[in-house]
């Protein structure tokens, strides 16, 4: 193998161990292991556990935020939010041990890198969307971003839901986010309030 094949090797089989069992309970022990390699190998490719790691995670940061950016392009919400809520379930089934991984414990210390901070990123580019959609239906600007960050985490919680239930469809399960959200922003009222029960 090359060095590069090596690296990539290592990379596959980090990605599994760091899914099955999360940081704190991966070893560059079975690590090197499973690769049937020594434990020099792996630090000479990566320095340890936590090196690996950060190159993983890096990739399912992009990879995800890359497919999220895409289905933002949409020119109207609904689009938008069809095509977020297809984007990050296609991701989850295309890549079920990268989102285990960044849905896990991320080593002390790392800020970046995780479901979080995709989501954030997300949460940011859905404000420039619902900002259009507030202003030209006369609603406040000023909580849009509030707004960003319910829908991009309701998505986040179904996808942690559905990656173990296993079902419905990817499909099925976009359609029901889809259809809570956008008929949720239909009927947003203007200036909502509390109704108490007296």
């Amino acid at each position: 193998m090359t060095g590069a094949e090596r690296r990539e090797q290592l990379v596959g089989v980090a990605r599994t161990v760091f899914a099955e069992r999360g940081y704190e309970a991966a070893t560059v022990e079975e690590i090197a292991e499973r690769a049937d390699v020594s434990k020099p190998v792996v630090y000479e490719h990566f320095g340890g556990k936590e090196g690996i790691y950060a190159v993983i995670v890096d990739r399912e940061v992009t990879d995800l935020t890359a497919r999220m950016a895409a289905a933002l392009e949409a020119s109207s919400p609904r689009g938008a939010a069809e095509g977020a809520a297809m984007a990050f379930l296609g991701y989850i089934e295309d890549c079920e041990e990268g989102f285990r991984i960044l849905t896990r414990d991320a080593p002390i210390g790392m800020a970046s890198g995780s479901l979080a901070s995709v989501m954030s990123d997300v949460a940011v580019r859905a404000e420039a969307l619902l900002l259009r959609y507030f202003r030209d239906r006369g609603f406040d600007e000023r909580t849009a971003p509030m707004y960003a960050r319910m829908l991009v985490g309701a998505v986040a919680l179904v996808g942690e839901w559905w990656v173990d239930a296993g079902k419905p469809s990817r499909d099925e399960v976009a359609a029901h986010v889809v259809n809570l959200l956008w008929n949720g922003l239909k009927a947003l009222e203007p200036k909502p309030s509390l109704h108490s029960s007296d």
